[in-house]
């Protein structure tokens, strides 16, 4: 499976850009992958996300690298994982991102359609344990909640989209094996 997640200037893929890509490949967690690029000519740039991921408008547009060339370093990448299986915190956002920059430029889409999310990995634990908590009659679970759940600290401000992919990873390893694969998270 690969850990991902995505830094963006807003909430709409279709509106909005990617402007980084984190990935960990979590049977292989030494195998990283980080990168960033400027914005897809004409999309928005929306400040309430570059307040949240820490990018400034300046240097966003002055980076030289495309959204195409980052996907394609992605592409690259994946081809050393075996399971190209994407999960993350909210992986259906990561995905819609990563989804609409390969149909933008008409790359090869090597991840498959299904997702695994932590959220749902972590609901299951939670009811195992007979200890959901519903709000408004559902399951809400935070990131962070599930982060300071295992003896995580919660997500960095600005976000960083290496960083939530490795505390991603780490969440989803102590669910499936109660074991620590980051250790140095814990400092």
């Amino acid at each position: 499976m690969i850990i991902v997640d995505v830094e963006t200037t807003g909430l709409d893929p279709q509106e909005n850009s990617i402007l980084s890509i984190g990935a960990v490949d979590f049977s292989n967690p030494k195998n990283q992958f980080y990168g960033e690029c400027g914005v897809i000519e004409g999309r928005e740039i929306n400040p309430i996300a570059l307040k949240i991921n820490g990018f400034k408008e300046k240097d966003i547009r002055a980076k030289e690298k495309s959204a195409k060339e980052l996907f394609q370093e992605l592409i690259q990448w994946s081809k050393s994982v075996k399971d190209k299986t994407l999960g993350g915190y909210y992986t259906h956002f990561d995905q819609s991102f990563l989804l609409d920059t390969a149909r933008t430029y008409r790359l090869e889409w090597p991840f498959g359609i299904h997702l695994v999310d932590i959220h749902s990995l972590f609901y299951t634990f939670m009811l195992q344990k007979k200890t959901v908590r519903l709000e408004s009659g559902v399951s809400n679970y935070s990131l962070d909640e599930i982060l300071v759940y295992f003896g995580l600290p919660p997500e960095p401000h600005p976000h960083n989209a290496l960083t939530g992919a490795k505390i991603t990873a780490e969440a989803f390893s102590k669910i499936l094996f109660g074991k620590s694969i980051f250790k140095e998270l814990y400092k």
